[in-house]
């Protein structure tokens, strides 16, 4: 049975507490951590950056998934791989050349995303969306955790998929932002859940998680 891809944004988690909250979502079925990379500029807000990167890599083995919501990624891209990400993912809105990142995310060795902020159509990556590895559609605006899903976003995920299709890509299609069972329900062709408040600041992360997965899989076998 095709199971989505539950990431828990660790933007939610209580920092004075990081490991164990760590520790908690990786015992409660967690498949990826979701790190956002905040800097003040590209969004606003600042979160986070390498040294808590470098202790969350040293707290999981899971797959991280981090998020760089900054402007200039390419400065960036060998630090943050060189901490322990798994997939660098990056704003199309944030860079002229989302091409070059991708090549120089690659031949980093790891994955490349490139995210889109709401009301950036998905056929801006019609050509390059076979050269990259996940396309994280943002369901909220960027910069904050706790806002409410945009409804529209669900459009936009049956778009990408049918873009996957023809251009015969393998990009996972990840939504980000508002995702909670409720949400999960809109989004059958999605591969990947960020899922931030829902799960992260639930008192039981086990069913909480659970509760988005079942979701997701009743929606996709009505789909």
């Amino acid at each position: 049975m095709r199971k989505p891809i539950v990431a828990p944004s660790l933007l939610a988690a209580d920092f004075g507490q990081l490991a164990e909250e760590i520790r908690a979502l990786e015992a409660a079925g967690a498949d990826w951590l979701h790190c956002d990379i905040m800097d003040g500029v590209f969004v606003p807000n600042i979160s986070f950056g390498l040294p808590v990167m470098e202790s969350i890599r040293a707290t999981s083995h899971l797959p991280l998934d981090v998020h760089l919501m900054i402007v200039q990624p390419e400065r960036y891209l060998p630090a943050f791989a060189e901490v322990g990400a798994d997939i660098l993912t990056f704003h199309w809105e944030a860079t002229p050349h989302p091409d070059r990142l991708v090549r120089q995310i690659h031949a980093l060795g790891k994955r490349a995303g490139i995210a889109l902020n709401p009301a950036t159509p998905v056929e801006v990556l019609m050509d390059i969306l076979p050269e990259i590895d996940l396309v994280c559609l943002m369901s909220v605006n960027p910069g904050f955790g706790g806002q409410k899903f945009i409804p529209y976003v669900g459009h936009k995920v049956e778009r990408l998929a049918e873009l996957r299709l023809q251009a015969k890509a393998h990009a996972l299609i990840e939504v980000d932002g508002g995702v909670s069972p409720e949400t999960a329900s809109l989004l059958p062709r999605a591969d990947v859940l960020v899922a931030g408040s829902s799960i992260v600041k639930a008192p039981n992360k086990t069913q909480a998680i659970y509760e988005l997965r079942r979701a997701w899989i009743t929606a996709t076998h009505d789909a």
